[in-house]
């Protein structure tokens, strides 16, 4: 009973800790991002104020302004200074730009042409007026606009004879409803509010219209400054706005306070509020929170709380039922060691069967491997042996050849004939050249491949093949072959003695395609493709069986046996793979016969 007691003191004592700990790191963060905002907003009113402070004194300088407070009388000269203003006041983006006498008598005027113009009005009585009068300097000025009623910044300076005279103001007038508008509530602060504040207390800028023109500052306004708040806000409700201030929560800074804002609906509502000067003025501008955060801050630490007291709670009762089977552990330590021990033999056991099945597997790869690389020299030397027969025919050629050219040259020795000897000799050395090209063409493709990839010019390895299939006799020649050799090197990525053993088994095939075909038709074509090469070889033989994907399978073929098992395709897919292409076929779509498609990835030469 008593350990129950304990955990409920200590249980509201942990959720007190939690909702004070809330509420003091809510208020933080709403302070920390409302000095954020505050920050930003005011250098951007200070970065406004700059940039409109000079622009009087500028316009002052301009000599029309002079002209026209020396002879006012003047209607051109009034014209053309009206005209003028108006232009500045389009370029520098103000609302109004007026001149006026030394008593206040405004003499021309931006908005001349308007029904409200201020030309003829007398504003002697605006500080922004009296005090350049007095001081000979620039002022500035906040007012709501006695004839536009509309709030604005009014800049002046003094515009000055040569002499240095005194003879007139010029004000510019900017409306602030620009600046209002540039104000943003933060992301994580829905129920930001601002309002900016003169030096009097009344909020002339707020993001909530009810609480425009309001004192903020009830109680500190005297009869003198009632006086001059109504000459800045003419026709305007000042009265005090009901405030209670709540006085300044915990760990935040003194600038921070709560306040309970009353509206005039009599709807009440707590608001953190952090108060922020504005530099070179006399304003302040405050930006107020409503507390519903921090609430919903408290409640988060709350449940956090009760969920560390629970953990803790959890884990003093795993701490004791852990010492409880310890004891229990303790006594079956010695049996789960021999258990370990007889698993650990199993297992090393296990492990060296293993190893003997991966050695296995790895000496069954090699063997693959080789036994691949040996498929691949077979079919090689399976096609010279289909071409012996054509190839002896096209050396005989050359033979009986060279032994005509030899008799005839011994006779035309008997004779002194020796040009036509000469001739006979240049002749015989050239069908032994075009012999010798033959054969190095064969004992090329009947060497072994190196295996490594290389950068080859596929116009190379078409050029060789096609030398060796059209040497298999004159039934080769009787095919109209359509070969568009690029006149640029095709660099790709390969191995030329592999590329020329799947371009003779696909003209190979082509040829024997076209054997029963009235006009036997060959066509050979590389085509870019953006990161690959493609090489289409086309025939208009009868075509391929439905299921395309089926002649790549080994020992499928459509040929008798003596043309061939049906691994000539298989073995040429492989080769494409391994090269990292593709080798596909299907049947053509614009006329009789078949389509095979060797793709191989491009190789930059630079590379």
């Amino acid at each position: 009973m008593i350990y129950r007691l304990w955990a409920g003191a200590a249980f509201l004592l942990t959720l007190l800790v939690a909702w004070q700990l809330g509420g003091w790191a809510g208020y933080q963060q709403v302070e920390r991002e409302s000095l954020e905002d505050s920050f930003r907003y005011s250098q951007l009113i200070a970065n406004e104020l700059k940039r409109y402070r000079a622009i009087p004194e500028l316009m002052a300088e301009h000599p029309l302004m002079l002209q026209v407070l020396e002879t006012p009388t003047d209607p051109s000269l009034l014209l053309q200074a009206n005209i003028e203003m108006k232009r500045m006041a389009h370029i520098v983006g103000s609302s109004d730009v007026y001149l006026m006498d030394r008593t206040g008598l405004t003499i021309g005027a931006s908005n001349y042409q308007s029904p409200d113009s201020f030309i003829g009005g007398n504003f002697s009585y605006r500080p922004y007026f009296s005090e350049v009068i007095a001081s000979g300097t620039s002022a500035f000025y906040f007012a709501l606009g006695a004839a536009s009623n509309v709030r604005g910044l009014f800049f002046s300076s003094p515009v000055n004879n040569d002499v240095g005279d005194l003879l007139g103001v010029l004000s510019v007038k900017v409306q602030v409803e620009g600046l209002e508008s540039q104000w943003r509530r933060p992301v994580s602060l829905n129920n930001a509010e601002m309002v900016v504040l003169d030096e009097d207390g009344i909020s002339f800028m707020a993001s909530r219209a009810q609480w425009l023109y309001r004192d903020f500052e009830a109680g500190r306004m005297d009869d003198g400054k009632r006086a001059r708040t109504g000459l800045r806000y003419p026709r305007q409700d000042t009265r005090p706005i009901s405030i209670t201030r709540l006085g300044r929560p915990g760990g935040v800074s003194a600038r921070t306070q709560r306040l309970l804002i009353t509206d005039d609906q009599h709807q009440s509502r707590e608001y953190l509020s952090v108060r922020t000067p504005l530099p070179q003025l006399d304003w302040s501008l405050r930006v107020m929170v409503a507390t519903e955060a921090v609430l919903w801050t408290r409640l988060r630490f709350v449940l956090a709380g009760a969920g560390l007291f629970l953990g803790c709670v959890l884990a003093w009762l795993y701490l004791r039922e852990r010492y409880r089977r310890e004891a229990e552990l303790a006594q079956r330590g010695e049996q789960l060691e021999l258990r370990v021990r007889e698993r650990t033999a199993a297992l090393e056991a296990s492990n060296q069967r293993l190893l003997t099945e991966i050695d296995q597997r790895e000496q069954a790869e090699a063997e693959l491997r080789e036994t691949q690389q040996e498929l691949i020299q077979a079919a090689k030397l399976a096609v010279l042996g289909q071409m012996s027969a054509g190839l002896n025919h096209e050396m005989n050629q050359p033979l009986t050849a060279i032994q005509s050219y030899a008799r005839n040259s011994q006779r035309f020795l008997q004779r002194n004939e020796h040009t036509m000897v000469d001739a006979n000799l240049k002749e015989i050395i050239s069908l032994c050249d075009k012999m010798a090209d033959l054969t190095r063409q064969f004992r090329v493709f009947a060497r072994k491949s190196e295996g490594r990839p290389a950068t080859v010019d596929l116009r190379m390895a078409v050029d060789a093949a096609l030398k060796i299939m059209w040497a298999q006799g004159d039934d080769t020649r009787n095919i109209d072959l359509h070969w568009d050799r690029p006149t640029q090197p095709v660099w790709c990525h390969g191995d030329l003695i592999r590329i020329e053993q799947v371009l003779i088994n696909l003209l190979s095939n082509a040829r024997q395609a076209v054997e029963q075909t009235d006009k036997p038709q060959i066509t050979i074509v590389i085509i870019d493709r953006g990161a690959v090469w493609q090489c289409q070889i086309t025939d208009n033989g009868p075509g391929l069986p439905a299921n395309t994907e089926q002649i790549f399978e080994p020992f499928f073929t459509t040929k008798s046996v003596k043309q061939g098992l049906g691994l000539g395709l298989s073995i040429s897919r492989q080769i494409v793979d391994a090269l990292g292409g593709q080798l596909t076929g299907c049947n053509r779509d614009d006329g009789p016969g078949a389509r095979f498609v060797l793709t191989l990835q491009k190789k930059d030469l630079a590379e």
